[in-house]
């Protein structure tokens, strides 16, 4: 980390928060304001959708808030489904607003809709700043500049193959050996033989195949590097011998009914709280201890195996980043609420768990440790991953000493990946890539999910992507990434 505060000076401070949602017409302070108390108020947005209790929230985080910064957060939310185009037009009309959850955070930082900080996040938030992991201010500087506050979260990525236990333990069946999609192929077919009328493998339109790859502009595109390769080179991994050992693998599995029938056209998915599935891939991170979290969600307990690395790389970084607009007029203020936001225990607390007192409470002679309440319910608090520092979080009496201790080890041994910092412009292949996109839409949900042969069919999509351009946006990314690496050493 300290390399990184040398080079790019400082660099994002903590992981705000919450951040809001309605444009300017759903009675939000288009203006940030000096109210007549003298208390400062930032108009914030966020995305998702406001919790029920959100009055009850804000009132009492605004109070600490005021206390410690004679400030005060106007928040707003924006939901999913609405966000990027919001957020266009809040940005591109340049109405005024404070601070924001990222919305293209690349080509609006480009474009300078993000205010730079650089120097203000070490000066106005250096307490949650000196938390960061290096990766988070190296996966965020752009053109050696920061523009995000990142939240601390999971600064690495695994991918797992996770498992319902209840069925593990009905049938008996041993995954302690399974490091690899081909290494569950046994209790897969064994659980078939028990239960043909459950998906084996859970996976539907939006599934990708995992693999020894970091994917420089995400994994519905094929450009890749490969990880224990020559990670210098940007590679399509369709004409990779791993990735396409990986897709006959699913063609097979589909073929023998271990895939569901629908997989290439299933948007709904398997709920993870439902008996309907046996197998599924899942992402972890530091932050989940191990499959908790997962088995949280689920309300009954999940075991995982990994098949991928550790991973800290850009889309870790940039999760959820929190931006600073350059329009507003608080700068420095939105940075030291930020701060608070990301440093503040009492104050972050109170927004991820819920009302103390209602939905938690201490457990008295135990640091850091809660004790769910009745109170504690389904749309009463905001989402940890998206709110802020998660190294600040209370935990639960299950999240033991030794788990923590095992989280903190794991980041810190976690690798970095070689394309780590690199954001790829795309000012010049703009065409190109809306046409990788069309191809890619037209062949990677079939191929992923095994549903069509990729003996076959790979060769007919790299065909194709060469026709859409590959080559050119290829050559552009490696001019890039050369240039990227030779300002790194």
């Amino acid at each position: 980390m300290n390399l990184w505060k040398k080079t790019a000076f400082a660099g994002m401070a903590a992981a705000a928060t919450l951040g809001m949602a309605a444009c300017g017409s759903n009675g939000a302070t288009s203006d940030s304001e000096n109210n007549a108390d003298g208390v400062t108020t930032l108009l914030m947005y966020q995305v998702g959708d406001k919790p029920e209790n959100f009055d009850q929230l804000m009132e009492i985080a605004n109070k600490r808030i005021e206390e410690k910064t004679n400030a005060r957060i106007d928040l707003q939310y924006i939901g999913w489904g609405d966000w990027d185009q919001k957020m266009s037009t809040i940005i591109s009309s340049g109405e005024n607003y404070d601070i924001s959850f990222a919305s293209n955070y690349v080509a609006n930082a480009q474009k300078g809709a993000y205010a730079d900080l650089t120097e203000l996040a070490p000066k106005y938030a250096k307490e949650a700043y000196d938390q960061l992991d290096e990766s988070y201010i190296k996966g965020n500087t752009i053109d050696g500049k920061l523009y995000a506050f990142p939240v601390n979260g999971n600064i690495y990525a695994q991918q797992v193959l996770t498992f319902n236990k209840q069925y593990l333990d009905k049938y008996d069946l041993d995954i302690s050996g399974i490091e690899s999609y081909a290494d569950a192929e046994d209790v897969l077919k064994k659980f078939k033989e028990e239960e043909p009328n459950i998906a084996p493998f859970a996976i539907g339109q939006t599934f990708n195949v995992s693999g020894n790859y970091d994917y420089v502009i995400g994994k519905d595109y094929p450009f890749a590097v490969k990880l224990d390769g020559d990670t210098t080179k940007i590679i399509n991994q369709y004409e990779d011998d791993e990735q396409m050992e990986n897709l006959k693998l699913m063609h097979k599995w589909y073929n023998e009914g271990l895939i569901p029938t629908d997989a290439a056209t299933n948007t709904t998915g398997y709920p993870l709280e439902g008996n309907t599935w046996f197998m599924r891939e899942e992402t972890q991170g530091p932050m989940d201890y191990g499959d908790t979290i997962l088995s949280n969600a689920a309300g009954h307990e999940l075991v995982s195996r990994p098949i991928t690395k550790q991973l800290k790389s850009t889309g870790q970084a940039q999760m959820a980043n929190f931006v600073v607009a350059n329009v507003s007029k608080n700068k420095e203020k939105a940075v030291e609420v930020l701060g608070l936001l990301n440093s503040d225990p009492e104050l972050l607390n109170g927004l991820v768990w819920g009302v103390e007192g209602e939905a938690w409470e201490k457990i008295e002679g135990q640091d850091n440790k809660i004790r769910l309440l009745d109170g504690y319910l389904p749309n009463t608090r905001m989402a940890a991953w998206n709110t802020g520092n998660n190294m600040i979080l209370y935990t639960q009496e299950s999240i033991t000493d030794d788990m923590i201790k095992e989280r903190d080890e794991n980041i810190a041994n976690a690798e970095a990946s070689p394309i780590l910092g690199f954001n790829f412009k795309t000012d010049n292949v703009k065409t190109e890539i809306t046409n990788i996109a069309n191809v890619m839409n037209r062949y990677k949900a079939s191929l992923a999910t095994g549903t069509i042969d990729p003996e076959e069919n790979v060769p007919k999509l790299n065909e194709e992507l060469k026709t859409a351009g590959w080559e050119k946006v290829r050559d552009e990314m490696q001019k890039q990434f050369d240039e990227y690496r030779a300002s790194q050493e």
